[in-house]
This record gives C-alpha cells, sequence and structure tokens, in this order.
C-alpha cells in the first residue's frame, strides 16, 4: 500500500470517528465529553505539539503533562483530553 492510499485511509476513519463523535451544539459535547474548548480556549491551556486528525498532540501550560484530544472540524471543538495518550 502506498503512503498516499495509507494517508488516505487514515483521514477516511478520522471523518467517520468524527460523524459518530461530533456534535454543532457545545453543551450537547459538554454533556457527552466533559469540558470543551475552542481554538482560543485550547491555545490558552494547552501548547499544541501535533496533529492527525482527528486527534491532536498537546502539552497543558499549568503543568507541562502531553496528552491527546479529539477534535471536530466544524465548528472546531477539542474534547475528550487524554494524559499520556
Amino acid at each position: 500500500m502506498n503512503k498516499h492510499v495509507k494517508d488516505d485511509n487514515i483521514r477516511k476513519v478520522g471523518q467517520a470517528v468524527h460523524n459518530i463523535l461530533a456534535d454543532d451544539d457545545r453543551a450537547v459535547m459538554e454533556a457527552r465529553w466533559g469540558q470543551v474548548w475552542n481554538t482560543t480556549e485550547l491555545q490558552e491551556d494547552f501548547s499544541i505539539k501535533g496533529f492527525l486528525a482527528p486527534f491532536v498532540i498537546v502539552e497543558r501550560k499549568s503543568d507541562g503533562v502531553r496528552g491527546t484530544m479529539t477534535f471536530s472540524h466544524s465548528p472546531r471543538w477539542y474534547y475528550d483530553f487524554k494524559e499520556g495518550a
């Protein structure tokens, strides 16, 4: 399998995950996932280390703990922070 096909498959899986997990309404997202960040809020609390949709690798500014989050594209919500993941 060439790299292009593999990357395309990863994107398709990411989109499928987003379709199942994300919602346009922030209140619905918070009820489902707990704390939810928009882009500005994420940048206040975390340093972004990398992306591989629908996941983002972050480092929490308050204590330097690294982890992952899931994010949706539109609207852009970041949620389900997992320490060390």
